[in-house]
This record gives C-alpha cells, sequence and structure tokens, in this order.
C-alpha cells in the first residue's frame, strides 16, 4: 500500500509529460499536413539522389 504513495506521483508526473509533449506537437503543426508526407512518396523527382560517377583521379588527387 505504502508504493502507492510512491507510483501515484510519479504516473502523474508521466501523464503531464505526455500531455504536456502532445499540445507541443499539436501548437508547433506537426499534425497539419497528415497526407502530404504520403502524396509526396509518390512523385518523381527531377534530381535523382543517386550521385553520378566521379571521373577517375590522378595519382595524388582526392
Amino acid at each position: 500500500m505504502t508504493i502507492l504513495y510512491l507510483l501515484l506521483p510519479i504516473s502523474l508526473i508521466f501523464v503531464g509529460a505526455a500531455i504536456w509533449v502532445f499540445l507541443w506537437a499539436v501548437r508547433s503543426g506537426q499534425y497539419e499536413d497528415m497526407e502530404g508526407p504520403a502524396h509526396r512518396i509518390l512523385m518523381d523527382d527531377d534530381d535523382p539522389r543517386i550521385p553520378r560517377r566521379k571521373p577517375d583521379l590522378k595519382d595524388g588527387d582526392e
């Protein structure tokens, strides 16, 4: 029974921290565009992310 005196405040601190993190995320706009990243993955990039092959280097060049 005495452990409840320790666990109850700790759980309230965790709940308060979770609510604070959620409110921070909502206020900072984390949930504003939920569909954008899902559509962005389907679009083609004109600029490929794979680097082109570099020309052969001479001795001593890096």
